[in-house]
């Protein structure tokens, strides 16, 4: 069959399911927690408001933008400009001018504000802090780009920042930028800290951490501020000659067994408690955990791989187990970041100015997370791509009837009661919601 074209000057949008994203902002008055917030003024009378310039900025990441130059996304939608309100679209050059002004001083008050805006809205408490701390490999030579430890890119520079997430809603609390020669658990008793500040009102039930924040300090800081904690341990030598020589195991299935002690290291004034876990390797291939090196090729220990935890938590060793596993999903939230939201690759010359952009970013990934449960209201915790091909990668033009705009979206029939649902959800909830 031979095809023709023709064109229309009727203005249309790929885009059009991203209204929903905009009206749970507006049911949310983002715009009145951004009239608060202390953002650096714009120089020129010209330039574009801070308010479009952040809203563009989650709307064009939203849409898959991953990198500055990709927020051209929605540039030239002229539907998308009318469905936020917006008198002409920036271009990525503005969103980098206008991070270039934030500080260290505009972060910490500007995100603060932010963060604990957003979370008010929720109702939770005696939550699940984990704390995770991830690579951004750079190329270029961007300010705290540094050599650090890079498993994946041996001796470029990176940035290695902190973060911490809220497991119960799977939303991210706190992002600290940090050289990319900082050690994991560098200033974590700051991070917290801050991180109680932007969740103003709620307390930290119990922390998760890798081994990388096995620390004195870190206990020490946790201990004195009555958080309870899961903390991974490192297979140090006298932790490996404590998981050797223990004999009490419990047996939970095949190949796999769990134990308790305590432990005490030369540099600690007091024992902790330390939850063991072996699992045979010929039992269980897959298993986790590390060989105890001293004891390689030494009787039964050879055919096992070990793992240990210390905790304040007087719970029974297998459920210190079960709990700890469930930190898991801060690293796929790292993953879904990086190469959904893009996180790995918003970067600026300036230090703070890409900390500012991508506690941007962290916002537009709790606000999709914020969708997933509330409009949605699905278990399934879908990714960004798919919300793409579901929901906003809808195609819709504009129309008018009277006074009043009508967007119509060009959706398949047996779909169509489904998205008015989503709108009618939309609608309907109120703040502060129960997460």
């Amino acid at each position: 069959m031979d095809f023709k074209i023709a064109f229309t000057d009727k203005e249309i949008t790929p885009w059009g399911g991203i209204l929903l994203m905009k009206k749970m902002l507006d049911r949310m008055d983002f715009d009145g927690c951004l009239d608060r917030l202390p953002l650096p003024a714009q120089g020129s009378n010209r330039g574009y408001s801070p308010h479009q310039l952040i809203k563009q900025f989650m709307c064009s990441v939203w849409c898959g933008a991953n990198r500055f130059e990709h927020t051209e996304v929605t540039r030239a939608d002229e539907v998308v400009r009318q469905l936020w309100g917006f008198q002409r679209m920036a271009g990525h050059k503005a969103f980098q001018r206008y991070f270039a002004k934030f500080d260290q001083g505009d972060n910490q008050r500007v995100f603060t504000q932010m963060y604990q805006w957003f979370f008010s809205q929720l109702q939770f408490d005696k939550y699940t802090l984990d704390v995770d701390s991830t690579i951004h490999t750079r190329y270029g030579n961007q300010q705290g780009a540094k050599k650090g430890y890079n498993p994946r890119k041996p001796g470029r520079p990176s940035h290695h920042p902190l973060m911490g997430f809220v497991a119960e809603t799977n939303m991210v609390a706190n992002y600290w930028q940090r050289s990319g020669d900082a050690h994991t658990a560098n200033n974590l008793e700051g991070f917290l800290a801050d991180t109680v500040s932007k969740l103003a009102g709620k307390t930290i039930g119990l922390l998760r951490a890798d081994s990388g924040f096995y620390s004195k300090s870190v206990f020490d800081y946790l201990e004195g501020e009555a958080i309870d904690y899961i903390v991974a341990a490192p297979m140090y030598a006298p932790l490996q000659r404590l998981l050797g020589g223990h004999k009490t195991w419990w047996r939970l299935a095949d190949g796999l067994e769990i134990g308790e002690s305590v432990y005490q290291s030369p540099l600690w004034q007091a024992p902790r408690r330390v939850v063991m876990v072996r699992q045979h390797v010929p039992t269980r291939p897959k298993a986790t955990g590390r060989q105890l090196r001293l004891f390689a090729e030494q009787g039964i220990c050879k055919n096992y791989r070990y793992s240990c935890y210390i905790t304040s938590l007087d719970l029974s060793p297998e459920l210190v187990w079960e709990l700890y596993k469930k930190r898991a999903d801060a690293e796929n939230h790292i993953k879904e970041l990086k190469y959904d939201f893009g996180s790995g690759s918003f970067n600026m010359q300036g230090f703070f100015a890409t900390e500012a952009a991508l506690n941007v970013v962290m916002m537009a990934y709790n606000f999709i997370s914020l969708f997933r449960q509330v409009i949605l209201q699905s278990k399934i915790n879908h990714q960004l791509k798919t919300l793409h091909y579901q929901i906003f990668n809808i195609g819709g033009y504009l129309t008018k009837n009277g006074n009043q705009r009508i967007l119509n979206l060009s959706l398949a029939m047996k779909r169509r009661e489904w998205f008015t649902g989503l709108w009618m959800n939309t609608s309907k909830f109120t703040v502060p919601l129960r997460i």
